[in-house]
């Protein structure tokens, strides 16, 4: 049987971008892989996501990741910080809001959603976006792992709403092109207007 997972480009940003904002990764990256590819043959399913092409896989945090994101709270509030960021160049900045990591203390997380893109979709992206290198060079194990959220939740949390509205802008935008759910987007401002991610350096590369 041949592998299931690989480690998307776009998800290496959280070992190697410094200015990354959200949860952060160390260690080996194909020993993550290998560590999920091990839980998911232990028994962790495949969850649907936002989309059929969108999957998830939660499993404990067995790397140490600190929680990416922060409850916003009268005695932190003040350590907010925003500016205009974008994730890569061909992308529009958007107005975004993080607490630096030095500024807060950030608890371990209890688990990791590991969130997986089909390699089908991933080539449309790559295709649409020349950034993401070459369609044709991507793995062929069936899901591409995409982001990886510390949380102490064991279920899916909504994405950000700005993922919600650049994703439907389309794959040209840095997006996936799915059409604004409004139920959804209201869900994510509710939960996002409470919370704000965590970032290493001076300035956010985005989620």
């Amino acid at each position: 049987m041949g592998d299931v997972f690989f480690l998307d480009e776009f998800a290496i940003r959280q070992w190697d971008d410094a200015s990354y904002s959200g949860t952060r990764i160390r260690g080996d990256k194909q020993a993550f892989v290998d560590e999920i590819h091990k839980q998911h043959g232990q028994g962790a399913q495949l969850v649907d996501g936002y989309a059929p092409f969108c999957k998830h896989v939660f499993v404990r945090n067995f790397v140490g990741a600190k929680l990416g994101a922060l409850q916003i709270t009268d005695e932190n509030k003040h350590l907010l910080q925003c500016g205009y960021s974008r994730r890569r160049p061909e992308e529009l900045p958007v107005l975004t809001r993080w607490f630096a990591a030095e500024a807060v203390e950030t608890p371990e997380a209890q688990y990791l959603d590991i969130i997986l893109y089909s390699r089908d979709q991933l080539v449309k992206e790559h295709e649409a976006m020349p950034s993401k290198g070459k369609a044709d060079a991507l793995p062929h194990a069936p899901w591409g792992i995409i982001s990886l959220k510390a949380q102490d939740e064991d279920h899916e949390t909504p994405m950000q709403p700005i993922t919600i509205m650049r994703n439907s802008l389309g794959t040209n935008e840095g997006g996936s092109g799915v059409l604004l759910d409004r139920q959804k987007y209201e869900e994510s401002a509710a939960y996002w207007d409470q919370r704000a991610a965590i970032l290493s350096g001076s300035k956010p590369s985005g989620e």
